[in-house]
């Protein structure tokens, strides 16, 4: 039986019959197949590499995600488990692939095309995870100083999440801790995986312990929202970490991670919102981050506020400076009005 690796080689082998086949929406540019992402909507966003050494890599600009062929197969079909990958994978590589549309798909699966939201992936795996209260992502969290990681919805646990390796190929599954990322209405439009060490010792050690999937782009995992009402004050940032540091110091706080300094740039605040906190990172892309949003704000007349860290990120101020500092730090740089209702005295 072919390996992951075997089976991403054999695939990229094939690269263009793959797009032809998953991403018929798509188009050859090039030595490239673009389409708008990987459900199959139209658009260039997307793009896969058919020549080359990286043939059969691919990379969404739009929501920073990337992978080989395997990776593709799994997105487009809203695969969980590895054995449906590896499955589905090797049934297309079985079967002749002469003509340039999937009609072969639509004689197998009905004449409808098959509907695959890009988050569909993203929600079937939050559903297979548990509350964080007691687990191993709740201890790694109090680990960094957050406390009441419990208390968020948006976070929960999976025991044994699937993992591959995106230069060797080889799989494999750690316990993690997931995020789920929503849009304005609260729908669950991806999640954000966390692998961890099995024996508690930080995060998993693998090349890259953290990766996003599914439709990120002005989205973010959400602390502290109300269901329904105006936000008129919040605060935005990039890091999981660093944010969730901010709502454990801020409980009454709307707080956002947005993950990434882009999607922080892309992020959509809330319809009534009047001040809008931008946490800050301590490099270049944190700086961008931070300068997108707070033109886009601007553009909605609301009125963006940065608050910066003494160190590296708020986690590390909350670690190392511990919450009394971080507090006041906070209150320093909040609007009067903020730091009255947030720390009374």
């Amino acid at each position: 039986m072919l390996s992951a690796s075997q089976l991403a080689d054999r695939l990229a082998h094939d690269a263009e019959a793959v797009c032809r086949h998953y991403l018929s929406a798509g188009h050859r540019a090039g030595n490239y197949w673009v389409v708008g992402d990987v459900a199959n909507s139209k658009g260039r966003s997307l793009y896969v590499h058919l020549s080359g050494h990286r043939r059969g890599r691919w990379t969404d600009a739009a929501t920073s995600e990337y992978g080989d062929l395997l990776d593709l197969v799994r997105e487009t079909c809203g695969l969980v488990d590895f054995r449906d990958v590896a499955e589905e994978a090797r049934r297309f590589l079985n079967e002749p692939h002469s003509d340039p549309v999937s009609s072969r798909r639509d004689n197998t699966l009905g004449s409808q095309p098959v509907d695959r939201p890009a988050g569909e992936r993203a929600r079937r795996l939050f559903r297979m995870t548990q509350p964080l209260s007691g687990t191993l992502a709740d201890s790694y969290l109090r680990q960094r100083g957050i406390l009441r990681a419990s208390l968020h919805a948006a976070l929960r646990f999976h025991p044994s999440c699937y993992y591959r390796d995106l230069a060797s190929g080889r799989t494999s599954s750690y316990p993690a801790l997931i995020a789920a990322v929503t849009d304005q209405a609260g729908a669950t439009t991806g999640v954000h995986r966390t692998w961890l060490d099995p024996d508690g010792d930080g995060k998993a050690r693998v090349d890259d312990p953290r990766r996003a999937l599914g439709g990120l782009l002005g989205n973010a995992v959400r602390f502290r929202f109300p269901v329904h009402g105006p936000i008129p004050v919040m605060v935005a940032g990039e890091g999981l970490e660093s944010m969730l540091s901010l709502s454990h110091v801020m409980p009454g706080m709307p707080t956002v991670s947005a993950l990434t300094a882009n999607h922080l740039a892309a992020f959509r605040p809330p319809t009534g919102c009047l001040r809008l906190y931008v946490a800050a990172d301590a490099d270049a892309a944190g700086r961008h981050g931070i300068e997108g949003l707070s033109r886009r704000a601007q553009a909605l007349g609301i009125l963006p506020l940065v608050l910066t860290p003494e160190l590296g990120d708020f986690n590390e101020d909350l670690r190392r400076l511990g919450p009394d500092r971080l507090i006041a730090n906070l209150r320093a740089q909040l609007a009067p009005e903020d730091a009255s209702a947030l720390f009374p005295a």
